[in-house]
């Protein structure tokens, strides 16, 4: 405003001198009374702007500062002054509405006792814009606390916590999940500092969303820099089991690790983190991780089939078995052998199971239907013709998905009610609420949505442009015993379920 001074009177001097105090201590003309926080840049920069613009005396300006926040939002508002300005006569007496405005705004501050509590005050009052997460207060907690006991770099601790976060990729409910799991895997090291009287876990006997912060405040205030080193630890080998980022994984590990993802098994992944974290002092080899990650495979196709155990339970089965390896001390394969035992007594009956498998699988659960199937085309498959059945597109969607044989749709194709009941079609909608979703009329194919009503032969020998059959002769193992069918009944169906149902239970046995 200097270019303004000679038109200025004394009031309007005074206000102008005395915006500048709002932003610079009068005695030292270079401290400044807002201090932004040193993790990315934002004090350097914010320093290197008020030089800039002659608010104080010079400061380095850093690198790519126009790039960053600071700099960006002052162009932004200086963009928006200028062009209230341009259209307007009277600059000065618009400048200084402007600033009258600036000045009747009102900052409130309300303090809470911890962070916590900050949490629900924020979503209380937040009703608008992008809220808070649990993540990104864990993280204002954790650098300043490393920043208030002046523990070196914070640059560099932040870097620490962008890296963690990178190491578990952008999803949030990933992220957010490590956090819980994080201290349900390992809660009776991490309570062991704050051990009084008799309670057992005094930070908590369970992280859930809802007490995670609070669980994290208190472990993070009493060391954060431990508390920092235990999470990026831990969280690479989170990220290596639902990543596969760690590039020493062998392809059974790999492929264990891919399998438990695809058949939701991700209660479980924090008694795999803590086997890997504590494998030298357990005895546990890389083939026993495979080998549990199997059985945990065969036991979520069975709840999910089943819905037993319900799904409130499953972390604190996986808590209780850390807990009992602790107690009794368990190494080695008395490990698989005790989450075995533990797992049955836990898991709905065979005899439930095997009446699950004969029902309508695909209405009742088409994602756990649909891992089936993948994992019976699978053990069919050599290198020469695997095929990716996990493969998506653009569009998030699966190019390989569930056909059914006998077709869903509520208007039958003539053809296929002559074929499954004569030519009666109330007998073939009664056959189609009875069968449709069962095993024995399901399959997985590429290009689904070209099959649809199709008559049965056309979809057996169907191809694409290429020549390249698309249709039940695509070359999956699971779809051989419909090529040789030269029609398809409801006898034909049932001996298929019949003889899936056998395959699967010897697949998925505890």
């Amino acid at each position: 405003m200097n270019s303004y001074k000679d038109i200025l009177d004394e009031d309007q001097q005074s206000d102008i001198l005395q915006l500048k105090r709002k932003l610079v201590l009068k005695k030292t003309q270079s401290d400044i009374r807002v201090v932004p926080q040193i993790q990315g840049s934002n004090h350097d920069d914010f320093m290197g702007l008020l030089a800039k613009i002659g608010i104080i005396p010079k400061h380095p300006i850093p690198k790519f500062a126009g790039l960053r926040r600071i700099e960006k939002a002052y162009n932004y508002f200086k963009k928006r002054i200028d062009t209230v300005l341009d259209d307007t006569c009277d600059k000065v007496f618009t400048m200084f509405r402007i600033l009258e405005k600036v000045n009747s705004a009102i900052l409130v501050m309300i303090e809470v006792s911890n962070h916590a509590d900050a949490y629900t005050l924020f979503e209380s009052l937040n009703n608008r814009g992008t809220p808070l997460t649990s993540v990104d207060l864990i993280k204002n907690l954790l650098l300043s606390r490393l920043d208030i006991n002046g523990n070196g770099n914070i640059d560099y601790y932040f870097s620490c916590w962008t890296g963690i976060l990178s190491e578990l990729g952008e999803e949030y409910s990933d992220q957010e999940r490590f956090f819980r799991q994080n201290y349900n895997a390992f809660r009776k090291k991490l309570n062991g500092p704050f051990y009084k009287g008799d309670r057992q876990y005094p930070l908590g006997t369970i992280a859930t969303r809802s007490t995670m912060l609070d669980i994290y405040e208190k472990i993070i205030t009493k060391n954060p820099v431990a508390a920092l080193n235990e999470l990026a630890e831990n969280a690479a080998i989170y990220a290596g089991i639902i990543l596969n980022k760690t590039d020493n994984l062998s392809e059974k590990q790999h492929e264990s690790y891919l399998d438990l993802q695809r058949v939701q098994g991700a209660p479980s992944y924090l008694l795999i983190m803590y086997l890997i974290k504590q494998q030298d002092s357990l005895g546990v080899t890389d083939d026993d991780v495979v080998k549990i990650c199997k059985l945990l495979v065969n036991f979520f196709v069975r709840r999910n089939l089943t819905d037993t155990p319900p799904t409130r339970d499953l972390t604190r089965i996986f808590m209780s078995f850390i807990e009992n390896i602790e107690q009794n001390d368990c190494h080695g394969s008395d490990i698989y052998s005790s989450l075995r035992d533990m797992l049955i007594s836990v898991s709905a009956s065979d005899k439930f199971f095997e009446e699950k498998l004969r029902g309508p699988v695909y209405d009742e659960n088409s994602s756990a239907t649909r891992f089936i199937l993948c994992m019976m085309a699978k053990r069919g498959m050599t290198r020469e013709n695997a095929h990716d059945l996990w493969r998506k597109t653009n569009s998030n969607q699966y190019v390989w998905s569930i056909e059914h044989i006998f077709p869903q749709g509520p208007n039958i194709p003539d053809c296929w009610v002559d074929m499954i009941a004569g030519g009666d079609r109330e007998k073939a909608k009664e056959y189609q609420s009875l069968y449709v979703h069962t095993l024995g009329n399901l399959t997985i194919t590429g290009y689904n949505s070209t099959l649809s009503n199709k008559a049965f032969a056309e979809k057996k020998e169907r191809k694409d442009n290429n020549g390249q059959y698309i249709g039940y002769r695509n070359g999956l193992n699971l779809n051989y015993d419909i090529c040789d069918k030269s029609e398809w009944t409801v006898d034909i169906i049932k001996a298929r379920t019949d003889r899936m149902v056998k395959e699967i239970m010897a697949m998925f046995a505890l």
